[in-house]
């Protein structure tokens, strides 16, 4: 059974073959028609995290490789058993802390095209990197450090003991406050990632023929994002009773005429992602059953979607879309909308801020979620609709187009 789950995962898109590239010859590469991140907005952007670093009581914050490094530096880097981190400082300057044998290496990438550059922080294999970088910030001034929150324990806890814990905190409410409001740019970057995997969506369903199996649908879809020009593709294709289970519980059957479809996708564009999910009927008439819970399924996602506002608490909207579930006749609580309404999203496909019935999180201009309800009957079917949805000054935005009917993934129905 575990083995079995594993292999219905959704998992990065295999390269996609030459014969399947041909399929969608017709796609146009249109990673172009929105400029990527530049360095001068990631310099203001460490400029920003300074502000709101020294506003939450910190001198500093440490990270390794990742998004946010990613999105502060355009720098990646590898994790492994050593210490590569950048650390950005309450007055907006910077510096890295690297291992001594990787710092030419190091001094290389971030010196390249016009890169973020930056003092280098060495440390040697004799010797741990926390005394030298506690040594670092010292010398700054720096004494209160945050933690990104995805830097691995045995770092963070290593500058505790540096430092003392009572001067390292978890960073999550800068990090939040950083990127979790998106400005124009952004929203155009994933607002354009967006449209662009509803194109693939609706090109790899032109392809769909009865015996395909889930691994066959997903790399036409990694076929038809290499077209447009979007990278890192990942889709979970599920099929008939397999889509009772949200991220898959048995191995997929081959598709058949009149098989319920659940396809839950995404890939980057300039280093954002999309997020999208569609559930419809094979080549088929569409069952009653599939029918009512397909228009309940939609109709909560419109509830939440009505429910988004400036202000308002980020629990209040997964409620609306449940209370629409209930009173569907489809249980309370988690009965069969089994997991949380939705997600952030931007340079990570699940990101804080979360639509879930705990969260407390106040919603501001600029967030950026995934807006996706489902309704999973066991051994039958499940039906999943997911869209990505920004806060606006008064209310809320949805980029891409809406999933019409549940006898196509997009557009109006056949």
């Amino acid at each position: 059974l575990l083995a079995a789950a594993r292999a219905a995962e959704a998992a990065p898109a295999p390269a996609p073959a030459p014969e399947d590239l041909e399929r969608f010859a017709h796609l146009q590469d249109q990673s172009g028609t929105v400029a990527p991140i530049s360095n001068e907005e990631r310099a203001a952007r460490r400029q920003r995290l300074g502000r709101i670093l020294g506003a939450q009581g910190f001198d500093a914050i440490l990270m390794e490789g990742g998004a946010t490094m990613s999105y502060l530096s355009d720098m990646s880097w590898g994790h492994s058993e050593r210490m590569f981190g950048l650390v950005v400082l309450a007055d907006g300057s910077h510096f890295w802390i690297c291992p001594g044998f990787e710092a030419e290496r190091a001094r290389l990438r971030i010196q390249a095209d016009g890169g973020p550059g930056g003092e280098i922080v060495e440390w040697q294999e004799h010797e741990y990197p926390f005394a030298p970088l506690a040594a670092a910030l010292r010398e700054r001034g720096a004494e209160r450090l945050a933690i990104e929150p995805s830097l691995r324990h045995r770092f963070a806890h290593g500058m505790a003991q540096a430092l003392g814990s009572d001067k390292v905190d978890i960073g999550l409410d800068a990090v939040v406050e950083l990127r979790g409001r998106k400005d124009a740019h952004e929203l155009a970057i994933l607002r354009r990632a967006q449209e662009l995997t509803q194109q693939a969506i609706a090109a790899m369903a032109e392809q769909l023929e009865p015996g395909m199996t889930g691994d066959r649908i997903s790399r036409l879809m990694s076929a038809a994002y290499r077209r447009l020009g979007l990278s890192g593709g990942w889709t979970l294709t599920l099929i008939g009773p397999a889509a009772a289970y949200p991220h898959g519980g048995e191995l997929s059957r081959p598709l058949e005429r009149g098989s319920v479809l659940l396809v839950d996708t995404g890939a980057a564009l300039h280093g954002y992602q999309s997020d999208c999910t569609r559930s419809w009927v094979f080549d088929a008439p569409v069952p009653a059953e599939v029918e009512k819970v397909w228009h309940t399924v939609k109709a909560a996602q419109e509830a939440a979607f009505a429910a988004i506002r400036p202000g308002r608490e980020c629990r209040t909207v997964d409620q609306a879309a449940r209370r629409v579930i209930e009173a569907a006749g489809y249980g309370g609580g988690y009965e069969t909308f089994t997991h949380r309404l939705g997600h952030g999203i931007g340079m990570e496909g699940h990101e804080d801020p979360f639509f879930d019935g705990g969260s407390r999180v106040i919603l501001k201009e600029g967030m950026t979620f995934s807006d996706e309800p489902g309704i999973y009957l066991s051994g039958r079917f499940g039906v999943r609709i997911e869209d990505v949805v920004a806060v606006t000054a008064d209310g809320a935005d949805h980029f891409g187009e809406w999933q019409a009917a549940p006898t196509a993934p997009t557009g109006s129905p056949r």
